[in-house]
């Protein structure tokens, strides 16, 4: 079911499938957020082209963040790992660090820089990935929240 008492709605974006399709279920007193996990600002015309190829239009505003990328797809830092791990301790919900990660990371930063209005309501969309939580701590040695923690 649509639900439009949300001022906002942000949603991680790779290919930009996803963010295609929320563009033409906004209503006009929404603004959908895309935070990018790739690098560059090449996010920009492909999503232009998809939703032109598609002929999909918004009632509603919508805008691409992509500099919430930590190093690009695949890329981290510590600090999304300390996020992430701070995101967990403090709410219970496990992010990963390719996509869902960046996008919260990127909200928290707008919400502490007053992006968004008083009174907004914003709806995060989680869009899994996690079980790629334990090939990344294999890969990389770092451990990260899952499920099961």
């Amino acid at each position: 079911a649509e639900d439009h008492s949300y001022s906002h709605v942000a949603t991680c974006i790779g290919t930009g499938g996803t963010f295609a399709g929320l563009v033409q279920t906004i209503s006009q007193r929404q603004q959908l957020l895309g935070f990018s996990a790739l690098k560059g600002d090449f996010i920009h015309p492909e999503i232009k082209e998809l939703l032109e190829n598609h002929q999909i239009s918004s009632a509603g505003d919508f805008q691409i963040f992509d500099h919430f990328h930590f190093g690009g797809y695949g890329k981290y830092n510590q600090e999304l790992i300390d996020f992430i791990w701070w995101f967990f301790e403090s709410f219970g919900i496990v992010l990963d660090p390719i996509y869902t990660g960046k996008m919260m990371a990127g909200i928290w930063k707008l919400i502490s820089e007053d992006f968004f209005p008083v009174g907004s309501k914003i709806l995060a969309i989680h869009s899994g990935g996690l079980q790629g939580n334990s090939g990344f701590t294999a890969r990389t040695g770092i451990k990260l929240p899952s499920l099961s923690t």
